[in-house]
């Protein structure tokens, strides 16, 4: 059976929009994931904030409370019938447990056991890594392994397959393995 890794934030939910959300009101600024064209959020910030945008992303609730985007619960949901499915994400501070929580109310079929906190994505036993971070797509496609991108810009550059939203990574999948599996 193949096993799919899947990067929760801004793969599953929407990490961009509550993250902005906050650096904008605090800054008076308008960022959002449109704008970034490489993964160094800091390049896009006003300079009084600079790095510390990242601090956001160790706010209590931050995680615990992100909106899943769109098809991703229903295709997940899916797929589990027909793939080993883990959810492989990195985290910061508080996140690890918001992240358990969030998959046990969003994902129960999925369940916390079958989740993979990492940095390295790449060491990682998988058939395909489903992310957005040009560094963890570009290190999984280094040991020829399959990564697919949910597209955004800060993530063009690689050389990858891409798609825009849950249901192209279905379709992806399905037309690459579905003939390959029976549902368990």
């Amino acid at each position: 059976m193949k096993t799919i890794l899947l990067d929760m934030d801004s793969v599953i939910c929407d990490l961009m929009t509550e993250w902005h959300k906050r650096y904008n009101e605090d800054y008076q600024d308008n960022l959002s994931v449109d704008k970034l064209k490489c993964w160094n959020s800091e390049n896009y910030v006003k300079k009084e904030c600079g790095t510390k945008i990242y601090d956001y992303l160790d706010e209590p609730g931050l995680f615990l409370h992100l909106k899943p985007l769109d098809h991703a619960i229903s295709v997940i949901e899916r797929l589990h019938h027909k793939f080993q499915i883990f959810i492989c994400t990195s985290s910061r501070t508080y996140a690890y447990t918001e992240k358990e929580k969030w998959v046990e109310k969003h994902l129960p079929f999925i369940g916390k056991e079958h989740i993979i906190f990492a940095h390295k994505k790449e060491m990682i036993r998988g058939d395909l890594l489903f992310d957005d971070a040009p560094h963890h797509l570009k290190a999984f496609t280094k040991t020829n392994r399959l990564a697919v991108a949910m597209d955004y810009p800060y993530n063009r550059s690689v050389d990858v397959e891409r798609v825009h939203n849950w249901l192209e990574f279905e379709q992806f999948v399905l037309k690459k393995w579905g003939h390959e599996h029976e549902s368990r």
